[in-house]
């Protein structure tokens, strides 16, 4: 062989390489908001879901609890709601309560998650704060509210029927600016 073809292979090794190690990086850079589309799609892990409105009551009942966390490095008190028994398909709402705890301006952003996993997909949320950044002045309380529902389906899944009660938990931590 000579040297002009093995050059021109090495090019052509060195370029599906380098394509390769590109689409790899854009993967690693796709992959969070794409697992994020596929666990608020499947409920996967306690995601739970986003609606527009409730589908209106049925029979039956079920738990609903609240749990509030706070990441050591924002200074808030954040409280739960009071445990609700509510009825599938009903529209709830209820109030959490934040205290911005110093004396300047703090920004905070809730993640979530729901227990049991199977419930994920059966928790709706219409309205909720852990949808955009909270601000709160200094020493500023505010109640934030959740309006949500849970799917009716839920009582008719196997794999939820040993469901009692839900749990529906926050945890704030830091916005950096």
């Amino acid at each position: 062989m000579s040297d002009a073809v093995i050059a021109s292979r090495n090019n052509r090794i060195a370029i599906r390489a380098a394509l390769f190690a590109l689409a790899m990086l854009a993967l690693a850079f796709a992959s969070v908001p794409l697992y994020r589309i596929f666990c608020q799609v499947t409920g996967f892990g306690g995601t739970t879901q986003q609606a527009a409105a409730a589908p209106g009551a049925v029979a039956g009942e079920i738990g609903v609890r609240f749990d509030a966390n706070i990441n050591g490095a924002l200074p808030w008190a954040f409280e739960a709601a009071e445990t609700v028994r509510i009825q599938p398909g009903a529209r709830t709402i209820v109030h959490y309560t934040a205290r911005n705890l110093t004396a300047r301006t703090t920004t905070g952003t809730a993640t979530f998650n729901v227990s049991p996993v199977q419930a994920g997909q059966y928790f709706s949320k219409i309205e909720c704060f852990c949808f955009t950044e909270q601000t709160l002045a200094p020493g500023e309380e505010v109640e934030m509210p959740i309006i949500f529902f849970v799917d009716p389906a839920i009582l008719e899944d196997p794999n939820t029927d040993h469901i009692d009660e839900i749990t529906l938990s926050y945890t704030f931590f830091p916005v950096e600016k």
